[in-house]
């Protein structure tokens, strides 16, 4: 699902955005809920980026990537941790892209987003390169979504991909 986000657009940059683990729901400009599964996942674009929302039978994971006023955790490259039954995997990276380059790119996301139905990508006013894209998919007893955050004045993509799954039990050493 493709939309233009009612808001106004800011010069934000990459480096502004800021991750957190176990945020209550953020007010959304645009939302898509999947039942993948068994496993309740609801897309969030704010207005400062993006928010997954994962309900299971195991428990339930929110992870908020975002431009938040007086955040003190900076969007961090690798993190795994354990959240009850669950592993969580997260990591990040920033793409610096030159100008056809990067709006060659940001039309590539937006139709690959825009035409799945796991996806859900949001345009802001005032550049057709400016947008935040996310997409879900389950598969191996696993829930994993990709987003992309883009950057048009700096050129910069911002990528992160996240994986929960059950914890595995450890081998058994025989």
């Amino acid at each position: 699902m493709l939309t233009t986000l009612k808001t106004v657009y800011t010069d934000t940059r990459a480096s502004d955005l800021a991750w957190a683990l176990g945020r209550e729901p953020l007010p959304a400009l645009a939302v898509l809920n999947l039942e993948l599964s068994g496993a309740k996942v609801q897309l969030r674009l704010l207005g400062a980026s993006h928010q997954v929302l994962l309900e299971e039978e195991q428990g339930s994971c929110s992870e908020t990537v975002a431009c938040m006023p007086g955040s003190s955790t900076p969007l961090p490259l690798g993190v795994a941790k354990r959240l009850g039954e669950w592993e969580y995997e997260f990591a990040a990276r920033v793409e610096t892209l030159s100008g056809g380059s990067f709006a060659g790119r940001a039309q590539e996301l937006l139709a690959l987003v825009a035409d799945h139905p796991n996806g859900l990508a949001g345009t802001f006013p005032g550049s057709p390169h400016a947008f935040t894209a996310m997409l879900a998919q389950r598969g191996e007893g696993q829930v994993r979504w990709r987003t992309w955050h883009a950057y048009p004045q700096e050129g910069q993509l911002v990528v992160t991909r996240t994986r929960v799954g059950v914890r595995m039990a450890a081998p058994v050493a025989l």
